[in-house]
């Protein structure tokens, strides 16, 4: 594939996380590794000296020990370490190799300066929320609700939930009403904690209106916490308490309810491409073990580090930033547009920060590559040695810009995964070299593999990903579904007994890893991704829609791409400006900026298969050039000919 653009230094297995387990494993274990492939093959049959091995390496903090590590290997319903109870927040507090008044979280923003809280400090702010909550009679299995950016409350709050048991849940700010609500709704929080708006650049952007409303659809709701972020100085809304009420002085000391291995930590949501976003729950132990093995031997970090990813609240490279003190890294969080005033900001932010590793999405990645950027030409990037990159497969070139303009001797990992196992399953590690365009490995205890149409594993050729042996970070299930039914249809109708991902990946001869992309259809836009679901049920809310389609077709050098909405009006109705302005208003208040189309078009039909499902996949290919008949199985659909109008705007699009 790609050429070699780095190679691990010939001591490495002296100076990574990842050669210090391999000699604990020899000296506790008696087990010896030639390579990473040995060790991965080991990591992913024996499942149970694997996970057991990270648990005793990481001395993860326990209450009561398990009484076996896997209990039961089918998927889905794997039962890891049964009998043990512990704490996910008691294990990240422990910070380990970081003293009492080491910054461990640095947060920076648009909104106001920076606020940095030492060990010490964070352990004292998680204290006092703890006891807050308490005082709110929140207690384990009641859900907590953050409407709030990347902040250290956010933070703090998390923490502070997951310290009593009960079980967390955030959304970004950007996200409009009814994205909130149409996931707050299903797992009925009792405590909304909301900031009052924020700043994007130099824009305010003021949220009250939309926490009063997301308050009114919550009728759970017992309490709610405003956190003045735009305006320090305003009062809570009627009925709310301040964030500094919540944090206020006790004597309270901190504790942490043990909790079994899979108690709910957190509930993450898919992004709502079928239907409602999917709940996903995800447990203590297990996202605390996976969080150890990937943040300390995939990205090599602990307590020499300060870890970047930009994110928001509402991704779940979030919850993977944020376990970094797990392993002793000092996080650093942004919460703001990485392209205010320019794209140089993160950059500039890392240098002054003293990040060690910069993680980002792949479109940052090429639109600073588009805009002739050369970071290390305006920041001191020489305490970075890793970069990250997700969100979307990273292009050989944007590998080669990496190594040409921000450093030549630092490891570039693109890795990929999911909400689903909220981690990457595939990724870099030390011990591996980087080529250009190609995710370095399958990470340790992921039985990745590509199988084809026919369902046996392929090497070197494009097949759908799947994984074959249960993790620790699989859901625990999905929120609200007793039977297991949404769960199982959403990964096993497929495949039974096999994780589908559907994303299409290439597995080569040496364990590299490309993928291709999604086999649905999420819009992703500026680092927001929302389902196209919930796209439609705005659009479709609107009297004078009877029915639409998204696309998003996305640029091949890295930069926004086009948001091409169609839309099939009401009988005699034809689209005009006006009409248009009333769609777009409608996105953006009830969505997100991101998602107002580039154009709006009126089409007579929207193509639907015979089980009436929306061809947004075949809409796309049409319109970047496909024929018609290669783009879709005409016997399948309900309405074959609605697809000669995408054509034809296709072939006038080409001409223009």
């Amino acid at each position: 594939m790609g050429d070699m653009l780095w190679a691990p230094p010939a001591d490495v297995r002296e100076r990574s996380r990842i050669g210090a387990y391999l000699r604990w494993l020899r000296e506790h274990r008696g087990l010896d590794f030639a390579d990473y492939d040995a060790l991965w093959r080991w990591s992913t049959t024996d499942l149970d000296g694997f996970w057991r091995s990270i648990w005793d390496h990481f001395e993860v903090i326990a209450h009561t020990p398990p009484t076996a590590t896997l209990a039961e290997r089918g998927m889905p319903g794997a039962r890891w370490f049964p009998g043990a109870t512990l704490n996910y927040a008691e294990n990240v507090l422990r910070m380990p190799g970081r003293a009492a008044d080491d910054p461990v979280v640095i947060s920076h923003g648009q909104t106001r300066p920076p606020v940095t809280l030492t060990a010490d400090e964070l352990r004292e702010q998680v204290r006092r929320v703890s006891a807050g909550l308490r005082r709110l009679g929140v207690t384990a299995g009641d859900r907590v609700a953050a409407y709030a950016p990347n902040i250290a409350e956010t933070y703090v709050l998390l923490l502070a939930t997951a310290s009593l048991g009960a079980t967390f849940s955030s959304c970004a700010p950007e996200f409009g009403t009814r994205s909130v609500t149409d996931r707050w709704q299903q797992i009925e929080p009792t405590v909304l904690v909301a900031v009052d708006g924020y700043r994007y650049g130099d824009k305010p952007v003021d949220r009250r209106a939309e926490v009063a409303a997301i308050r009114a659809a919550l009728p759970s709701l017992r309490h709610t916490v405003s956190i003045g972020y735009l305006d320090p100085t305003g009062t809570a809304p009627e009925g709310a308490l301040s964030w500094d009420e919540l944090a206020a002085p006790t004597d309270e000391p901190l504790t942490f309810t043990p909790v079994p291995f899979d108690h709910p930590l957190y509930v993450l949501y898919s992004s709502g491409t079928t239907g409602l976003p999917k709940p996903i729950v995800h447990g203590h132990g297990g996202i605390l073990l996976e969080h150890l093995k990937m943040l300390a031997l995939h990205h090599d970090l602990g307590p020499a580090d300060r870890f970047f990813w930009f994110t928001t609240t509402g991704w779940m490279m979030w919850n993977f930033l944020v376990s970094g003190p797990a392993v002793g890294a000092a996080i650093v969080l942004f919460d703001g547009n990485p392209g205010h005033p320019d794209l140089g900001g993160l950059w500039q932010l890392a240098a002054g920060t003293g990040t060690t590793y910069f993680g980002t999405s792949a479109p940052y990645l090429l639109a600073c590559r588009k805009a002739g950027l050369v970071p290390r030409d305006i920041a001191d990037l020489s305490a970075l040695r890793g970069v990250g990159s997700t969100g979307a497969p990273l292009p050989a070139e944007g590998f080669r810009w990496v190594y040409e303009t921000v450093g030549d001797d630092l490891q570039l990992q693109s890795l990929s995964g999911g909400t689903d196992v909220c981690t990457g399953f595939v990724g870099g590690v030390p011990l591996l070299p980087v080529y250009a365009g190609e995710i370095a490995c399958r990470a340790l205890g992921a039985k990745v593999e590509a199988r084809s149409a026919d369902g046996t594993p392929v090497i070197g050729e494009l097949g759908e990903l799947v994984i074959t042996e249960p993790m620790p970070s699989m859901p625990v299930g999905f929120w609200n579904d007793p039977d297991g039914a949404r769960y199982r249809e959403a990964y096993f109708d497929v495949y039974p007994g096999v994780w589908r991902h559907g994303d299409w990946i290439t597995i080569n001869e040496r364990g590299g890893c490309v993928i291709t992309g999604r086999s649905d259809a999420t819009l992703n836009r500026g680092g927001v991704r929302l389902g196209t679901a919930e796209f439609y049920s705005v659009v479709e809310g609107l009297d004078e829609v009877l029915d639409s389609v998204v696309v998003h077709l996305e640029d091949d050098e890295g930069g926004a791409g086009e948001l091409l909405l169609f839309v099939v009006l009401a009988e005699g109705l034809e689209l005009d400006d006006p009409m248009r302005t009333k769609i777009c208003r409608e996105l953006r208040t009830a969505l997100s900026p991101r998602h107002v189309p580039d154009e709006i078009h009126q089409v007579r039909a929207v193509p639907r298969t015979l089980s009436a499902k929306k061809l947004e996949v075949p809409v796309k290919k049409i319109l970047t050039g496909t024929p018609v008949d290669q783009a879709a199985a005409k016997g399948a659909l309900a309405n074959p000919e609605s697809l000669t109008a995408f054509a034809a705007l296709a072939q006038s699009r080409t001409l223009a």
